[in-house]
């Protein structure tokens, strides 16, 4: 008996070895996903109340564990059953990734973004309310398309290991994506809180340490609309980047088309084409659903 059971502790101690290196590895292959995650889930989840950042984070990221609960499931099925459909279900998700990247670039230049602001001042509860509602579910679906990238790419890690290792690794990463991305977002989301509390310290001490405590709190609360603008214009590109790059890395036309350019620049340029004709495509069926209704 004792036997049967110390087998069975040598055999979890194995997969647990082996769950710890192919982890390493599929982190590796989805570092750079997991970057452009944290930007653009960044940008998603700021912009809100002081009083309302960490509620909403925490609801973004009880959505995102939802979405890996649904998505790890199907990519192993997918994987097993159906893998010609994964290539496809990427295209879609590169599409509206590209869509919402091209459509912030666009109100960058068409200034839609300053009247936004301008009508937020004059908001009243129920309004903040719903437009909070409307930013939570768009950022739960944007981790939703960007959660299959990344579970799709540790599956690929894997998939020549047994069924209960691949379960572990890409349910690792998964876990790893949701913690460790809303985590560095609600660091972010607090710097002001921070730097305001070094302030409050610097003023009972006296000397280099209060200047040093006060001169560091006033640059983290300095710099904090500055880091939000600039995480807007990061997770925008890497919605270009991650959109554009699912077009590039599964179309072989498209590869070819591209691949005199940097990788970078080829899927940026790609994410601006597809978001361009979605765009195109979407006010077109706006304009003849107008149509229709008249």
């Amino acid at each position: 008996m004792a036997g049967g059971i110390f087998a069975i502790l040598d055999d979890v101690a194995m997969l647990l070895d082996d769950v710890a290196v192919m982890g390493k590895v599929a982190a590796k292959k989805t570092a750079g996903l997991l970057g452009d995650d944290l930007a653009v889930n960044a940008e998603k989840a700021t912009g809100f109340h002081a009083s309302r950042e960490l509620p909403v984070i925490w609801a973004i990221t009880k959505g995102s564990l939802i979405n890996k609960l649904i998505i790890l499931p199907v990519a192993f099925l997918l994987s097993s059953w159906l893998p010609w459909l994964i290539v496809p279900i990427l295209l879609i998700g590169g599409a509206y990734l590209s869509y919402e990247g091209t459509e912030k670039v666009y109100e960058m230049f068409a200034g839609h973004h300053g009247a936004s602001i301008a009508a937020r001042e004059t908001e009243d509860a129920d309004e903040l309310v719903a437009r909070e509602a409307s930013k939570i579910k768009a950022a739960v679906r944007t981790d939703f398309i960007l959660s299959i990238e990344i579970i799709v790419i540790a599956l690929g890690t894997v998939m020549e290991e047994s069924l209960a290792l691949q379960v572990a690794v890409v349910s690792f990463i998964a876990l790893l994506a949701t913690a460790g991305v809303y985590g560095v977002v609600a660091l972010l989301v607090r710097m002001d809180d921070v730097g305001l509390h070094l302030i409050e310290r610097a003023t009972n001490n006296q000397g280099i340490r209060a200047r040093g405590l006060k001169t560091s709190g006033q640059l983290l609360v300095n710099a904090l609309p500055q880091v939000i603008r600039l995480l807007g214009v990061i997770g925008t590109l890497a919605m270009l980047l991650v959109g554009g790059g699912m077009f590039v890395h599964n179309i072989e036309t498209v590869h070819h088309l591209l691949e005199a350019l940097p990788a970078l620049i080829g899927d940026l340029l790609a994410g601006m084409v597809v978001g361009a004709v979605m765009i195109g495509a979407v006010r077109l069926m706006r304009m003849m659903g107008a149509k229709v209704a008249v």
